[in-house]
Formats: structure tokens, C-alpha cells, sequence
């Protein structure tokens, strides 16, 4: 059985050892540091930097606590996130959300390089074959992975497997492209997309928010780059007309997760990573989207576990006993008490993340929760 630390975001009395950062302190003190990491050890602490427009990521103040826990037992600690777009834009980003060297007191690094693509090729499974790991994750020698639960397009739920998966995974190889990193888990199939030019009003957010510029219009008739399109979906959830559609594997995509995070997690020693999760504005959409829309649920607080599988399993289930928020997009879809919220959102069978990773090794389901 995992045992799980749980820090709930009420604050009840106005001290600051019962406020989020206090708490965290407190989480980070409780599981004992230094039964995973080592004096000058460096140590990655791997979060996503967010978007230009999404704002509601792991704050920074929590990432410099983290920080300086693993200072006050020697470690050597750096912030780190893989390319999303390019890496000097990517870096600004993070200095727009506020994670920079100043505000989390560590070093802010790509793991990939700033091309993306400096990455090792390592075995991931049945599905995947192999994948292009990130070289600076693959190399360092322990890892907190700071997790900002939400939901996600193809996901449906969004955590620490997903941080490794799509997170430790680079966006492409130097030699298979694409087909090597995140877009491996994506492209299950090669879904073809299907534009339906009477619905389209050419708003052009699918060509806005798409991270490869693989969609185009001219002449007011769309220009689709299949070649090196990962099939992320954006453009299919950023479109208000259902014009686009993009076949998928919702089964596949699921264990492809867990496969994607086996392989990172695959280059570590054993109990040289932990996993905190922040279930705070939990927003129906993942990160690295142009905007953040409202928390669909209340915040919950913060998670903390050695245990990969035990600490999603728990999560999932705070997530799933939560009731909707009035005003966002589950009063918009009129979900009720008692729904599984992210579930009626996106419609995907995210579980299946957690029982992959179980069936590989990752964790156990069975969890124990210490409340602290």
C-alpha cells in the first residue's frame, strides 16, 4: 500500500503554518528529504512553464519551497520543463508565469536543449517501441515531479503520469522527428483530419493554436501539413463549429502514458524520484493551451507520495468526490452532484492511465493517506 501525504488548501486559523506554502513545508519535512536525495546531488524539479495565457500552473512560490527544502539538505535542485515551443520563447514564457532564477531560487533549464531535441532513444513497450527521453532528465540522478492537476483534451485528467509522459518526452529526435517524442503518444493511428468546410466561419483559432504551424487557410480552404502534424487535437477542442475532427485511440493514448512514463522513470535508481501534485485551480484544460478557464472544482490542496500510481489513484478519487463549480464549464454542461466532473467533461477513459501503470511496475492503486 502507497502512503500518500495530504496538505488540504483550507486554512482555518491565520498563521502561516496553516497557509498552502506552510503546509508544503511541512509535507516536504514529514516524507524526510534525505531518504532520496544526497548532499551536492542534483536534483531536477520537473513542472510545466505553462503558456502565454495560461496562467494557472504550479505557482511559483511553491516550486521555490520545494527548492529550498532540497538546499536545506544539500542537494543542488534546478527547475526544468521539456520544449513545448521554441526554447527561447518557451524560457519567457516561464519568466511571464513568474519561474525564473529570482523567484524560485534555482536555475530554470530545458531539458531538451533549445531546439528540443536533445533527447536519448529508450525503450518504452509494446506500443511505443522506443522514445526520445530528454537528455538533462535521463542523466540527473533524482527528480521531484511538481504536477498541476487538471484536465487535458486527449487525457481526459491530467497528473504526474502525464507530466512524465508528455513532460520527460521530447517533442521530437534528431532523426525520426516527431514519430520519436510526444507526438508518438498523439499519433496513435495517424488519425486523418477531416475539415468540414460548411460549419467552418474561419475564425482561425485552429491555425492559432496550433504548436507546429501545421495548419494553414488560403483562398479560404484550410492547408493541413499531415507530415509533421503530432495530432495533438488542439485545433479539434479549439473549434466552436465542429468543423475539424481527428481520429483517435483513447485506449491506446492511455497505456501509451503509462509506457511513455515507465521509460522515464526507467533511467532512475530506484527511490530517487518523488511526486507532489497540486490539486489547485483545476481548470478543464491542460497547460500549455492559450487560455485558462475557470477551476471546475474547488481546490483540494497538495499531494505528496514516492508512489507513482498511489498518488494519481488518490487524487483521481478527491477529484472525482468534488462537486462543480457555479459559473464554469460544469454548470456550462450542466453536470450535478456526485458526477465525476472530469469525466463528463471530456468524455475519456483516464483511468486506464493508473491501471496501465499498475500492470507495469509503476505503483499500487491501494493507497494510504496521511493527513498533515
Amino acid at each position: 500500500m502507497g502512503k500518500v501525504y495530504f496538505a488540504s488548501a483550507r486554512a482555518k486559523k491565520w498563521k502561516y503554518e496553516d497557509s498552502m506554502p506552510g503546509k508544503l513545508e511541512r509535507l516536504l519535512k514529514e516524507t524526510g528529504l534525505m531518504n532520496y536525495f544526497s548532499p551536492d546531488e542534483w536534483v531536477a524539479v520537473k513542472t510545466h512553464f505553462g503558456s502565454e495565457g495560461a496562467h494557472r500552473i504550479v505557482r511559483p512560490v511553491f516550486l521555490r519551497k520545494v527548492v529550498e527544502a532540497l538546499k536545506r539538505i544539500g542537494a543542488k535542485p534546478f527547475i526544468t520543463d521539456t520544449v513545448r515551443i521554441r526554447g527561447l520563447d518557451y524560457l519567457e514564457v516561464a519568466n511571464q508565469n513568474g519561474i525564473n532564477h529570482l523567484s524560485v531560487g534555482a536555475p530554470v533549464v530545458l531539458a531538451d536543449g533549445l531546439y528540443g531535441n536533445d533527447n536519448i532513444m529508450v525503450k518504452a513497450g509494446d506500443i511505443l517501441g522506443q522514445i526520445a527521453v530528454a537528455s538533462l532528465i535521463h542523466d540527473v540522478p533524482a527528480m521531484v515531479v511538481c504536477s498541476h492537476v487538471k484536465g487535458h483534451i486527449n487525457a481526459g485528467y491530467a497528473g504526474a503520469i502525464k507530466n512524465l509522459a508528455m513532460g520527460g518526452i521530447s517533442s521530437s529526435h534528431r532523426t525520426c522527428g516527431w514519430k520519436c517524442g510526444r507526438g508518438a503518444m498523439h499519433t496513435i493511428g495517424e488519425g486523418e483530419l477531416v475539415w468540414d468546410s460548411d460549419k467552418c466561419e474561419l475564425c482561425l483559432q485552429c491555425q492559432d493554436v496550433c504548436p507546429l504551424d501545421a495548419i494553414t487557410f488560403k483562398d479560404d480552404e484550410i492547408v493541413w501539413n499531415r507530415d509533421i502534424c503530432w495530432r495533438c487535437g488542439r485545433c479539434e477542442r479549439v473549434c466552436q463549429n465542429e468543423s475539424l475532427t481527428l481520429p483517435g485511440d483513447d485506449e491506446r493514448f492511455m497505456a501509451s502514458l503509462a509506457e511513455a512514463a515507465k521509460a522515464v522513470i526507467g533511467t532512475f535508481e530506484p527511490q530517487k524520484i518523488l511526486y507532489i501534485n497540486f490539486l489547485t485551480e483545476i481548470q478543464p484544460e491542460c497547460d500549455c493551451m492559450p487560455a485558462a478557464d475557470v477551476p471546475v472544482m474547488q481546490d483540494i490542496g497538495i499531494l505528496l507520495s514516492d508512489d507513482l500510481v498511489s498518488i494519481e489513484a488518490a487524487g483521481i478519487d478527491m477529484l472525482a468526490a468534488s462537486a462543480p463549480l457555479p459559473g464554469s464549464l460544469a454548470q456550462d454542461k450542466d453536470i450535478g452532484e456526485g458526477k465525476d466532473i472530469l469525466m463528463e467533461l471530456h468524455q475519456r477513459p483516464y483511468r486506464l492511465q493508473i491501471e496501465v501503470a499498475e500492470r507495469l511496475g509503476l505503483g499500487t492503486a491501494k493507497y494510504e493517506i496521511v493527513a498533515v
